[in-house]
């Protein structure tokens, strides 16, 4: 009964926590907080289903600016050799290293995503248009982004964050990656969720 008085307290006093870190998270350097961030993409197999996988090595850096978020810059390195597909027979073939590290995919060469343009498109979207560059060919990207809201300060880490979510889809061709078009779907879309804390901040 005590640990149930103890935890609807906790609950209590963290929600009302939450409703007072209103506050806006201030201009300057941020990145992504790993353990609240997620990018997943997938691409149609066989017109059957869409197969999904993820990366879990995701290091974006924004410079933030709230009064002109139009102004604002973004850059994304991802570590292909990340790659979690979740085969379920790896003491057969390792799956994520064919996909991250062989030529015929991603060949274990750097992703990166530089911003060029942010367009706002309305009270919490907008679009980030940009170079992507992987498997060494570099050409425009775009996402689509939605702001999710920031707070001045975070209840439980105790500095600035923010949150978005960002769409957005490729046609894989575009940078030589053809390997079994169509069979595998050329079109490769991706859902992104992060949280962002200020980028001189340390997780250990």
């Amino acid at each position: 009964m005590l640990r149930i008085i103890a935890f609807s307290f906790a609950l209590a006093t963290g929600t009302v926590a939450l409703a007072a870190a209103s506050d806006p998270a201030p201009a300057g350097a941020y990145k992504t907080d790993p353990s609240h961030s997620s990018f997943n993409w997938s691409f149609s197999h066989s017109g059957l289903s869409h197969y999904t996988a993820r990366f879990t090595r995701v290091d974006a850096r924004l410079d933030w600016k709230p009064d002109r978020p139009d102004t604002s810059t973004l850059s994304v390195t991802i570590d292909p050799l990340s790659v979690r597909t979740d085969y379920p027979w790896p003491e057969k073939v390792d799956f994520d290293a064919e996909i991250g590290g062989e030529d015929t995919f991603l060949a274990a060469r750097p992703i990166t995503f530089v911003s060029r343009a942010v367009r706002i498109t309305g009270k919490k979207t907008g679009t980030v248009e940009g170079l992507l560059t992987f498997r060494g060919e570099t050409h425009p990207a775009t996402l689509d982004v939605t702001f999710n809201g920031s707070m001045a300060e975070h209840p439980m880490m105790g500095v600035p964050k923010i949150g978005f979510s960002a769409t957005g889809s490729i046609r894989r061709s575009e940078w030589g990656l053809d390997f079994a078009i169509p069979e595998l779907g050329d079109e490769v879309t991706f859902a992104i969720e992060t949280q962002m804390v200020p980028a001189d901040y340390s997780f250990r």
